[in-house]
């Protein structure tokens, strides 16, 4: 198995530890590790409906399976889970080439709010207008004059051909519960690339995958003295936050071993101590 960049374990942990308080300048934070917990921290779950498990189900059904895009759909790992199993994703760039992309502003607070192309109800909007305009309509918080917030609508490929806003604009005035909000929309042009996609299936269940990550990561915190002791107790408890020498014992011993992510000043890893298995993020 080859080593993982994802932190997404980590970041979780230093959010229980400290939510609500100021950051502290060092952490020690030490999560019993369930066979889902340490698989989690080295793979994606994909959820039906995603275009990643479009994708990675394709490639199962066929043997590979292209996508255009305008960015890649697995840079931030390369190891995803779908439902059981796990499988190591090959994203291949092929070529590229120019699109034209559109965003849709609204402005919710109008100086003039007649139309000039013309106006329509929200509830008449076509599906695909209302998916990507649902959430800041209904939630709009009106702020500073002008078009507040913007969406992305994608390219007409992405769009298809029932908008009413891309690509060629129907309507510039929205009625939304009697308010009236304008609408503009601008386009730009970026670069669109193919990419060719392999999978290759690396655990078949969850504890077949999790042995495979303890093979590579884990190891056993032991001989410590009774204040890096105190200090391990204190991690497991809800987290060290003194930056003394106990601490700076301890987790100079776990540096010395390999993380699951490790950074300049922070990291995760994977380590046994008194028979529990624990997922540790560490900042020093």
């Amino acid at each position: 198995m080859r080593r993982r960049q994802f932190l997404k374990t980590g970041t979780a942990l230093l959010t229980v530890a400290i939510a609500g308080c100021a950051h502290p300048p060092v952490v020690l934070d030490m999560d019993e590790a369930t066979a889902d917990d340490i698989t989690g921290a080295v793979s994606t779950t994909i959820d039906p409906g995603s275009e990643e498990y479009t994708v990675v189900s394709s490639v199962l059904e066929n043997g590979s399976a292209t996508r255009s895009g305008r960015h890649e759909l697995f840079d931030r790992t390369d190891t995803v889970r779908v439902e059981d199993s796990f499988y190591d994703v090959s994203e291949t760039r092929l070529e590229s080439s120019e699109v034209t992309v559109y965003d849709v502003r609204i402005d919710f607070d109008p100086a003039d709010s007649t139309p000039e192309l013309g106006e329509i109800e929200y509830d008449d909007l076509p599906e695909t207008d209302r998916q990507r305009l649902d959430r800041i309509i209904s939630e709009d918080e009106p702020g500073q004059d002008g078009y507040e917030i913007g969406v992305d609508y994608g390219t007409t490929r992405e769009v298809g051909n029932e908008s009413v806003f891309v690509p060629e604009q129907e309507y510039d005035i929205i009625v939304y519960e009697g308010n009236r909000y304008r609408v503009a929309v601008d386009s730009r042009t970026t670069s669109e690339a193919e990419y060719r996609y392999e999978v290759t299936e690396v655990a078949s269940s969850v504890d077949a995958f999790a042995d495979q990550v303890r093979e590579q990561y884990l190891f056993t915190l032991t001989g410590l003295s009774d204040a890096e002791s105190e200090v391990v107790e204190e991690a497991i408890d809800g987290g060290y936050f003194e930056d003394d020498d106990a601490f700076q014992s301890v987790t100079d011993r776990i540096r010395k071993h390999e993380g699951i992510t490790v950074d300049d000043f922070y990291g995760t890893w994977l380590l046994e101590y008194e028979s529990v298995e624990y997922l540790t993020y560490a900042e020093w």
